[in-house]
């Protein structure tokens, strides 16, 4: 196999993506390389994709390399040498059976990740679940008790956040699966349009869909500027002691917002803040309630998720994975049955009107006729 195209590469896959072309080769630093940073790669077709790192271990079960696969974008990984620091970003690369060239010089070697590598690893990443499972067991238990705080009355939420007055909240996390999901619950955005809070990314997400949000909660790490400033209210969330790392970014750009100093993640705070401010029923999609979800995004335990979940549990709808519970399928029968349905007024209409009667008359009397009657 023979790859070439320009280098770009980031140790944030999610700030390389929005800088890649086309034609380009990703180098990335991604251990266990997510289905969702997957196929956000593979929607910016590069010629390749190069990982730094181990694409897929076996230290727990997943296939997001595959969706770089099934869209025929070839990954090498396990690269002997750190390339960030041999190549300048937009080099001309060349990748020549499992070598990496630049100038005609070789800067690094990999392995190709084909389905068998793939397969070899989820089956052993089984094995290795139960054990991975027990330690992020213990992880949450032990911090679960530290984050009480966040349900039993430490979570604050500043008077600038207007109260939702009992209508419908819509929380979108860019997870797994989000677009799906958002298009089989289009109908219900359009008929009952509920407050939306997207968190980080799930701005863009939903800008995308055609969706403007009232409010976007987060970090602000991985939302773009034309999200920021498309009129929803910012919700800066910051670590306990009040640090926030996304503060500058929004002073720079000279934005209104408020924050929320919480322990968790900023989808718990988005799921706590429409608790809190009296919203009816949340729905959320996309966000990360399971241990695969967790593992891929590198966190060792879900204490807040846990403790936020059995809060709000009595007005949460989780819609993530609906679109894999059903997709409405028009039934042949179901065509006739409309055809027939406006085939029979066509007919009594035309049957009742004058030309139609005179046409059966005349048609009546020739075959009288014809009969010689």
């Amino acid at each position: 196999m023979r790859v070439t195209g320009k280098a770009r590469f980031d140790v944030s896959t999610k700030r390389l993506v929005p800088r890649l072309t086309a034609g380009d080769i990703a180098v990335i630093s991604h251990q266990d390389l997510d289905e969702l940073a997957s196929s956000a790669l593979a929607e910016r077709r590069p010629n390749a994709v190069v990982n730094l790192k181990t694409s897929i271990s076996q230290r727990y079960p997943h296939r997001g390399p595959a969706c770089l696969l099934r869209a025929g974008i070839p990954l090498l990984d396990c690269v002997t040498a750190d390339l960030s620091q041999v190549l300048e970003e937009g080099d001309t690369i060349t990748i020549e059976d499992n070598t990496i060239f630049c100038n005609n010089r070789m800067v690094g070697q990999g392995r190709w990740v084909d389905e068998q590598i793939l397969e070899d690893a989820c089956a052993q990443g089984h094995k290795n679940l139960e054990t991975e499972l027990e330690r992020f067991l213990k992880n949450t238990l032990d911090h679960a008790w530290g984050e009480r705080e966040l349900i039993l009355g430490g979570f604050r939420i500043p008077a600038e956040i207007p109260s939702f007055d009992n209508r419908h909240a819509l929380v979108v996390v860019r997870g797994q699966g989000y677009r799906e999901d958002l298009e089989m619950i289009r109908p219900y955005i359009h008929e009952i349009r509920p407050l939306v809070v997207a968190v980080d990314g799930g701005a863009d997400a939903l800008i995308e869909f055609g969706v403007t949000p009232d409010f976007i909660v987060g970090d602000m790490d991985s939302v773009s500027d034309k999200a920021l400033v498309c009129g929803a209210q910012l919700v800066l969330h910051a670590y306990p002691n009040g640090r926030a790392p996304g503060r500058a970014r929004l002073d720079q750009m000279e934005l209104d917002y408020v924050t929320v100093p919480s322990q968790g993640t900023s989808e718990d705070v988005a799921l706590m803040m429409c608790y809190e401010r009296q919203a009816d029923l949340i729905v959320a999609v996309g966000t990360h309630s399971n241990i695969i979800d967790f593992l891929d995004k590198g966190r060792p335990g879900m204490a807040s998720t846990f403790l936020v979940r059995l809060k709000v549990g009595s007005r949460l709808v989780d819609a993530r994975g609906i679109s894999r519970l059903y997709r409405g399928r028009l039934h042949p029968s179901y065509l006739l049955a409309m055809i027939g349905a406006a085939l029979v007024p066509t007919a009594v209409v035309g049957c009742l009107g004058l030309p139609t009667r005179n046409l059966l008359r005349l048609l009546l009397l020739r075959l009288l006729l014809w009969i010689g009657y």
